[in-house]
């Protein structure tokens, strides 16, 4: 009659063994938020060369980019292809800048808050709003932004004028 219950006894203890949650490494937020920043200050310079293909290297093949009054770009070749408009037919010299105000998240994903600006030759802002991009982590590590949105907090502008001074999502 023992063995019964000692055999029940010793599965019942291994199965609880082996469903217990294994903890996660606690993450480094800091270390985070500055490869975050870093992939910012990169689209950032892609942005100031006029580079679509440097600033899709941000993104995930299956990224979805929301923005206002235009239809969600699906993919990396929809976003280049916008991305290589709009800059062809900018003549501002407005230069970008992007900053990330909070990262959330654990283990794949991540999701950022940020703040963008485009300051005018001149010094003054141009335009200025905030983002969100959602990130997933890739296999070696990185990151890559699978869906972002991003908005302006200036007033609206009539419809060239907000397409010329758009942030590059």
């Amino acid at each position: 009659m023992r063995t019964p219950f000692l055999l029940a006894g010793i599965l019942f203890l291994a199965l609880t063994a082996c469903n217990q949650a294994t903890e996660e490494p606690p993450v480094d937020m800091d270390a985070l938020t500055s490869q975050i920043q870093g992939m910012e200050d990169a689209y950032m310079n892609a942005e100031i060369a006029k580079d679509a293909d440097g600033i899709v290297a941000y993104y995930a093949d299956d990224v979805i980019s929301y923005g206002t009054n235009r239809e969600p770009q699906v993919g990396k070749d929809a976003i280049r292809q916008r991305l290589a408009e709009r800059m062809a037919k900018d003549t501002t010299g407005n230069t970008p800048s992007f900053k990330v105000l909070e990262i959330f998240g654990s283990g794949d994903y991540l999701t950022e808050i940020g703040s963008w600006t485009n300051t005018a030759p001149d010094g003054s802002v141009a335009d200025k709003g905030t983002y969100f991009s959602i990130f997933r982590k890739n296999e070696d590590g990185s990151y890559s932004c699978i869906r972002d949105m991003a908005v302006s907090s200036m007033p609206r502008k009539d419809a060239a004028e907000a397409t010329e001074a758009a942030p590059a999502e």
